[in-house]
């Protein structure tokens, strides 16, 4: 069985992650979406509300587990039998971040990473970017989220 853990901080409501995870049913037999929560900063509660959110969203679907976890993602990728770790990116700058992640992440624990690319109809540009496009008089409707 080819399990991948989908890390971080998975949010129903961000365009691209659930069409990440959605992809990523098509290449492994179970993927297991781990939200990485500092107990000690008291983000439990808000990260208890978007687990059970995310719970119903795919109660339909045995192949995805949700999970909590706290440390490196190599580590909750053992825990919990994963093979892969799963990560979509939204541009360039991302990607290559995601790559030299990869890079040490195989290193660490000898875990593949898949990096997909967020479809281009959902990606999404950070307001930050929006913002400087906008200043300089540029149109940046096509780059805002298509719901």
């Amino acid at each position: 069985m080819k399990r991948a853990i989908f890390p971080g901080s998975f949010n129903p409501f961000t365009i691209g992650h659930q069409s990440i995870v959605d992809r990523g049913l098509a290449m492994f037999d179970e993927i297991v979406i781990a939200l990485g929560v500092s107990f000690e900063k008291g983000e439990a509660p808000e990260t208890r509300e978007r687990m059970e959110t995310i719970s119903r969203l795919y109660a339909d679907n045995p192949s995805v587990k949700v999970v909590c976890y706290n440390g490196l993602t190599v580590d909750a990728a053992k825990q919990y039998g994963c093979d892969f770790i799963l990560r979509g990116v939204r541009n360039m700058a991302d990607f290559e971040y995601e790559r030299n992640m990869a890079d040490v992440n195989l290193k660490l624990s000898g875990i593949e990473t898949v990096i997909l690319l967020t479809r281009p109809e959902l990606a999404t540009v950070s307001s930050s970017l929006v913002r400087e496009l906008q200043n300089y008089g540029r149109d940046v409707s096509d780059m805002l989220p298509k719901q």
